[in-house]
């Protein structure tokens, strides 16, 4: 639920009407707000002084770039941006949703599973536009009508930058893989030891690496093995790759999601059918790389895609 504009909000940015706070970060706040024909958007807007700090602009830019890089089945479509003003801004789609972590529910059963697996599918797609997310939590998976979609690609990055800046650490601690803290570059495999944090808090409702101090929480990334007993069978094997230790051990995005779909969890057969989707993948074009991810996100929400037969 939204709150209130208060002193110093806009009221009006181009040509949209600010209605109301959605939530706000270190980077920005986040507003609803109407276009001229009174669609409901929401509006991220900087913080701080673009002029003084050009690297806060350069930064947004670059969130829309990530942000238009991916399928928008799985996100919050850019619909407009502005980085010329006084006040720099992305306009987005409006996911009429709790997030994950403000939905005060645990899952269980097939919900877990349908849910873990439209993480899953989001989480390939983004990385099959070359995108690394780098702060996937629950407070970043919206619960929308149509089924989970990632938001928030303040932090990303894609393939083509540099993943991190010297002694710079993104991402919020309980759901960083443990390389990051070692002072490694958050790639892809970060956001898949993110992915099995967030099925283990929605199976408990608890952050699985929380702790009251940051050394705490980082100790616990580095050195607790969570309890998988709350999962069901099918989930077990993917969540505890995904959460190993070393990056090397854990599944691709594309191999959870196969396993998944799979039913049985098995990433060994996942594995193989991965390679051989990469194979047939290379012959085909992003238009048609984009109806399977579609069709594998109607699988885990439970509603026909466009391409299903009527």
């Amino acid at each position: 639920m939204g709150h209130a504009l208060i002193d110093g909000d806009p009221q009006r940015l181009g040509g949209y009407w600010l209605a109301g706070r959605v939530g706000a970060g270190g980077q920005g706040v986040v507003y609803e707000g109407y276009d001229a024909e009174g669609g409901r958007v929401a509006i991220k807007v900087l913080r701080g002084d673009p002029a003084a700090h050009p690297a806060l602009r350069d930064r947004l830019v670059e969130e829309a770039d990530a942000s238009r890089r991916v399928a928008s089945f799985c996100t919050a479509r850019v619909l407009a941006a502005d980085f010329e003003g006084a006040r720099p801004y992305i306009v987005s789609e409006y996911v009429e949703g709790p997030s994950l972590r403000s939905a005060g529910r645990s899952f269980r059963g097939d919900d877990l599973h349908r849910l873990a697996t439209a993480v899953a599918t989001a989480l390939t797609a983004i990385h099959d536009a070359g995108v690394v997310h780098r702060d996937l939590k629950p407070d970043n998976v919206l619960l929308g009508p149509d089924g989970p979609r990632v938001i928030d690609f303040g932090v990303a990055r894609t393939l083509e930058m540099s993943l991190t800046s010297t002694g710079v650490v993104a991402g919020t601690p309980g759901y960083m893989a443990p390389e990051v803290f070692g002072g490694q570059c958050a790639g892809t495999a970060a956001d898949v030891f993110a992915w099995g944090a967030i099925v283990l808090f929605a199976a408990t409702g608890e952050d699985p690496f929380g702790a009251a101090a940051l050394a705490a929480v980082m100790h616990r990334v580095l050195t607790h093995e969570p309890d998988l007993a709350v999962l069901p069978e099918s989930l077990s094997e993917p969540v505890r790759s995904a959460l190993s230790k070393a990056p090397e051990l854990r599944p691709t995005a594309r191999e959870l999601l196969l396993a998944l779909v799979g039913g049985d969890g098995s990433l060994e057969t996942a594995r193989l059918l991965a390679q051989g989707v990469g194979a047939v993948q290379q012959g085909r074009t992003i238009s048609e790389q984009r109806d399977v991810a579609e069709s594998g996100r109607a699988a885990a929400t439970g509603t026909p895609s466009a391409n299903s037969p009527r």
